[in-house]
């Protein structure tokens, strides 16, 4: 009898070890692209997928194996996807929108858009550069210049749209394929004439005084979004993991809003990112918006950008109904206790949102102080410098776009009124000119307090 007895304890034990299962989950991210952390380096970092990851029902016994793969850009996270080596992607727009094609393009394999991570409504986060020195100052002037990109990439769906906006064919202008590390380093040694790079390389060449933007992604008129694609199978086999990592990607995104100056500098130990370039993305009138609800208006971009792609014959058909679902989200949201319509319904644009907001002065000991006018904000620089402190940073907004610039890089106009500053020196020419005022740099403005 206990022999029997110890035979069925043995089976009982051997058909659970038999019915626990790994799930391996195995998400690609981008640590050095901003748009991407509410559902990368954030999810990662404070483990928020294992928050909400399934224990009940099919998941009482399972075990998760989570891996995170770093990549520079979207592409290799779609290569890697189609080998089946990652599940999740996160990625760019135009990535994206490649990632759909080249699956649909197959006879069985799908990947789904399942979420959104950050937005700019008007295209900022892309742009090119060009060396400090250069005496380019707007993109007509690449016509015979060699510009390089990360091909593939956000920035370079971004690039061809502008070219194709300005009339200079691809034959004009010399297309490098270069990763965005490779890129800003020969921006820094004047290697190449221009550079474009998407989020936030630009700012990090600005704010290490190597590069100057010369067009901005808003320039575009496109919206500028991330989000992401998981393989179909998976999905349909473990639909409740993709509703625990939106889950994850809304808490992310809620932990940036609550103390962003924490936020950042968590970032810059996780990335290598510089704090003050994380702010000007992830602060309070940042180029960054965090819901990661599917907006008809992201749909819209998405179809206009695999349009400018077909333009270039560099990508295949996309249906966009049997890519797009919202059906994750929905359940998350629901779970959450969260309202997904109300959320899907907003829509941040700097230029409104940004009104009024104050120009910032980074003190490196007493952190962050805000001046509602320019003569302020350009007198407290002053000040400071006066008693040798250190200034991590200082911020402006751009009269145009309403978005966040670098008080060093930024375009000041001083008139009989005051001072207004400008990403772009065109829109800071222009606005000379009609107010009868003068362009002045950064040290110039201080200077002539």
């Amino acid at each position: 009898m206990r022999i029997i007895i110890s035979i069925a304890i043995a089976l009982s034990m051997m058909t659970g070890m038999a019915q626990a299962k790994t799930i391996k989950i195995a998400i690609g991210h981008q640590s050095m692209c901003t748009d991407t952390y509410t559902a990368g380096i954030v999810v990662k970092e404070l483990k928020l997928l294992e928050k909400y990851l399934p224990s009940d029902g099919k998941y009482a016994d399972a075990k998760f194996d989570i891996s995170w793969s770093d990549y520079s850009s979207g592409g290799p996270i779609t290569n890697q996807m189609m080998a089946n080596k990652l599940n999740i992607g996160v990625m760019g727009d135009y990535p994206l929108i490649v990632n759909g094609a080249k699956f649909q393009e197959t006879d069985s394999l799908r990947t789904k858009y399942v979420a959104g991570t950050g937005y700019n409504l008007k295209g900022s986060g892309n742009a090119i550069v060009v060396p400090v020195g250069s005496d380019i100052y707007s993109i007509d002037q690449l016509k015979g210049k060699d510009v390089s990109v990360p091909v593939g990439s956000a920035a370079w769906g971004m690039l061809l749209k502008a070219m194709q906006d300005n009339n200079i064919p691809s034959g004009s202008y010399g297309l490098k394929n270069q990763s965005p590390a490779v890129g800003a380093a020969n921006i820094a040694a004047g290697k190449i004439d221009a550079h474009a790079d998407f989020c936030p390389w630009s700012e990090i060449m600005e704010f290490r005084g190597t590069g100057r933007k010369i067009f901005d992604g808003s320039e575009a008129g496109v919206p500028y979004l991330h989000g992401v694609v998981v393989r179909e199978d998976f999905a349909d086999e473990y639909p409740e993991v993709i509703i625990a990592f939106v889950k994850a990607i809304y808490e992310a995104g809620e932990w940036i809003r609550k103390d962003p100056t924490y936020a950042v500098d968590m970032m810059e130990k996780w990335t290598g990112v510089e704090k003050e370039v994380l702010y000007i993305y992830f602060s309070q009138g940042g180029h960054l918006t965090l819901e990661p609800s599917i907006k008809t208006a992201w749909v819209d971009a998405l179809k206009f950008n695999h349009g400018v792609l077909v333009k270039e014959k560099a990508i295949p058909p996309l249906d966009f109904d049997e890519w797009i679902t919202e059906e994750y989200l929905v359940d998350a949201y629901k779970e959450m206790g969260v309202d997904y319509e109300a959320d899907k319904a907003i829509i941040v644009d700097p230029a409104v949102a940004n009104a009024g907001l104050p120009n910032e002065i980074w003190h490196a000991r007493d952190g962050i102080s805000t001046y509602e006018s320019l003569p302020e904000f350009l007198k407290a620089v002053s000040d400071f410098r006066a008693t040798g402190a250190k200034l991590n940073s200082t911020y402006v907004y751009d009269q145009v776009t309403g978005l966040k610039l670098f008080g060093k890089t930024a375009f000041f106009v001083k008139d009989k009124e005051g001072f207004a500053t400008f990403l772009r020196k065109p829109d800071a020419d222009a606005y000379a000119a009609k107010s009868g005022g003068t362009v002045i740099d950064f040290e110039t403005a201080l200077a002539s307090l």
